[in-house]
């Protein structure tokens, strides 16, 4: 079962996923992050760029994007090549050489999963990922109907999603239509996973996911499946949870050595 920590903001919830990935920098000065772009990491960012100003080296780090659009050209401003370099890679520090995307390019598309996936493996594979959830209970672009053993492959996006992402985009019509995105199986690889979710807006799909069952039509279901998971939340995001007194018990009593 994940760990589920409700937390009385999403600044909070950042605080508690940067004390998760200093942790493991400090044990693995070169460990491999998943990172995800969208509005939910950007807390998780900010509060590491703070740290960063105050110290924290991640100059070593090495990381893989969970996604990115089929047919953007790498420098688009909405290409997730160019938001990662503007919301992590500048700001923390990072080596920009040392992280990946997938190549959402359409010469050569056909070959695009398994070359990530490749590149992965000879890394070492990915010691945190960091995630989202989206309304429909995706995470990457893996929308409902995603195999839980699924790699990283090119996956068309539902119209929720292209509607969700409009607001980054001048239009609904500029979303566009596919994705390269890692897959379930490839993300349960990873060795922590840490999921995200703030707002009401991800109630039903956070509880559908850590609460009900394990269903391919909630591909975020599939981290019931991992051996450790932390789901770090709002109360807005935690207001569908039928066991929430519980999370927060647990959380109070939990032995502080264990971290996260």
């Amino acid at each position: 079962m994940a760990e589920i920590v409700i937390t009385e903001s999403a600044a909070a919830a950042a605080q508690l996923g940067a004390d998760a990935v200093q942790a493991l920098v400090a044990e693995k000065p070169d460990a491999v992050l998943g990172l995800a772009t969208g509005s939910t990491p950007l807390p998780l960012y900010r509060a590491l760029q703070r740290r960063v100003a105050a110290g924290l080296d991640l100059s070593r780090v090495r990381a893989f994007a969970l996604d990115e659009y089929v047919g953007l050209e790498r420098g688009h401003p909405q290409s997730y090549a160019s938001v990662l370099l503007r919301e992590a890679v500048e700001p923390l520090g990072l080596d920009g050489g040392a992280v990946r995307v997938p190549d959402g390019s359409l010469e050569g598309i056909e070959t695009a999963g398994a070359r990530y996936e490749a590149a992965i493996e000879a890394a070492g594979g990915i010691d945190l990922q960091v995630l989202g959830i989206g309304t429909d209970g995706h995470i990457g672009f893996n929308e409902p109907g995603s195999s839980f053993a699924s790699l990283t492959r090119v996956k068309t996006l539902t119209e929720q999603t292209r509607h969700d992402n409009a607001r980054f985009f001048d239009s609904a019509g500029e979303v566009p239509m596919h994705c390269v995105t890692q897959g379930l199986g490839t993300i349960l690889r990873a060795r922590h996973l840490l999921l995200l979710a703030f707002g009401e807006s991800k109630a039903a799909a956070l509880a559908n996911a850590v609460e009900g069952a394990l269903s391919a039509s909630v591909p975020a279901s599939a981290i019931q499946l991992h051996p450790r998971v932390t789901v770090l939340v709002d109360e807005a995001a935690a207001s569908g949870l039928a066991r929430a007194d519980y999370y927060r018990y647990a959380w109070a009593n939990k032995p502080r050595w264990q971290g996260l």
